[in-house]
């Protein structure tokens, strides 16, 4: 079994019967596996770009990909597309010498000089057509496919798998703030107590040197209230991915850091990242990698809503339009696009990612506006079931489920594994050729829409 597909839906081996193509062509190419855009290795046509990519060939009943669905998937989530992509042009920033004069700099420019140097950074986000704006399933529709092939072939229509999240929960949402400047670092704890009057628990980012003084008090102040405290960047200059030695340099102290400070999670400045560095980092999980990152400085995205493993890290990937970006790109005071984006991952079963930041809603409108955020996601655990753990929890539900099993025991299909009494048996199957979730008593339609429409006002 491939193990993207293993790692993904936990299901047994022999359940799978497909096999990957042998003899691939070494030039990676652009195709489709039914509706979702794959970039791989793939016998058949070659398409240097997204535009040119034709449906990769399958042969009914045929049990061979024409390509590896776990390179596929590799490709996707670790962003080894990005420079393929026709519209992951260079921008201005993009220079080394640029970025660095910049963030020397920024923090002695006004908010409105940065908001416009911003915008330039970003102009063409809107043309990128993949991944897709703001939320992208590539990498979730393309296991979708691949468990509707298998149960093509599977004599009886029914594969189990573990569910994607404790206790049958139908998806997760985390809360997270990454603490920038001064600002941030004096308005925290009222963010906390915020949190805290929702009945909800969330982490806290905090830049270790040069930003903003007396960092371990505010750590065992936010921890002594069982919140979550994790570590942001080394000193949030923009710089950290830039040189692979200064990498190096700098995780050593920042892994030092987090044994200081208990931390379980990582998240790089301004979500640069290079996923093959990540694992130098000793941490349970990482939050730096989003899902489409258009109107993040590095482009890219892991086209998944979905945590999975880089290295040893289990990667719980940003989902949700950052509060910078709703605020001060669009100038948007409305909860509309987060609660379209948060209906959208839970018809997906997947992880709803939110990063508001303390030195952005320290004003009483922006505050406001949080708070009615707060609001929907307590409707939506109350009503719906939604799990909204520290990030921490759901990173170590994520990995004790990469180790469970599923055994025949009884004439029953059981978990096992630390951590299974919260594990459900769920049961993919076709109605009419259209994947559906069995989900103790509930029935769930395993969602196609291949990406999030954002309904304009």
């Amino acid at each position: 079994m491939d193990p993207a597909f293993a790692d993904y839906y936990r299901c047994p081996p022999k359940s799978i019967g497909w096999e990957n193509a042998d003899g691939l062509p070494e030039e990676k190419a652009f195709f489709f596996f039914e509706e979702s855009l794959a970039y791989g290795r793939c016998n058949g046509h070659i398409a240097r770009r997204p535009a040119q990519a034709v449906q990769a060939a399958i042969a009914q009943n045929s049990k061979v990909l024409p390509f590896e669905l776990n390179e596929v998937i590799d490709n996707l989530r670790l962003e080894q597309y990005v420079a393929a992509v026709a519209g992951a042009k260079k921008r201005c920033l993009d220079s080394a010498w640029l970025n660095r004069a910049y963030y020397s700099l920024r923090p002695m420019l006004p908010v409105m000089v940065r908001k416009h140097l911003q915008k330039i950074h970003l102009t063409g986000w809107r043309d990128i057509a993949f991944p897709s704006w703001p939320i992208d399933t590539t990498v979730d529709n393309m296991m979708q496919s691949a468990m509707r092939l298998a149960l093509r072939q599977n004599p009886e229509n029914s594969i189990p798998f573990i569910w994607f999240w404790p206790d049958a929960h139908p998806a997760c949402a985390l809360v997270t703030h990454d603490i920038e400047h001064d600002a941030g670092r004096g308005f925290a704890l009222n963010l906390l107590a915020v949190d805290e009057s929702f009945g909800i628990k969330s982490s806290f980012q905090v830049v270790p040197e040069g930003r903003y003084d007396s960092v371990p008090e505010l750590v065992a102040a936010i921890q002594k209230r069982g919140f979550e405290v994790n570590v942001h960047d080394f000193n949030h200059d923009g710089l950290l991915f830039s040189d692979r030695a200064l990498f190096l340099r700098r995780a050593e102290k920042i892994n030092e850091y987090a044994k200081n400070y208990g931390a379980k999670g990582f998240r790089s400045g301004s979500m640069y990242r290079k996923a093959d560095w990540l694992c130098e980092l000793e941490f349970l999980y990482d939050m730096s990698v989003p899902n489409a990152a258009h109107l993040e400085p590095q482009r890219g995205g892991c086209c998944t809503i979905m945590p999975y493993k880089i290295g040893n890290l289990i990667e719980l990937p940003l989902t949700v339009t950052q509060d910078y970006s709703l605020l001060h790109i669009f100038n948007e005071y409305s909860t509309d696009l987060w609660k379209q984006e948060i209906a959208y991952l839970i018809r997906k079963n997947g992880l709803v990612n939110i990063i508001v930041h303390p030195d952005y809603v320290i004003e009483e409108r922006a505050l406001s506006l949080y708070r009615d955020l707060l609001k929907y996601l307590v409707e939506l655990r109350d009503q719906r079931k939604l799990w909204i753990p520290i990030p921490g929890e759901a990173a170590r539900w994520w990995s004790a489920r990469d180790r469970m099993t599923l055994e025949w025991l009884n004439g029953k299909w059981v978990a096992r594994g630390e951590g299974s009494d919260r594990a459900t048996v769920a049961y993919a199957c076709l109605d009419e050729g259209q994947l559906v979730y069995k989900v103790g008593d509930q029935r769930m339609i395993a969602s196609t829409e291949s990406s999030c429409v954002v309904q304009s006002k």
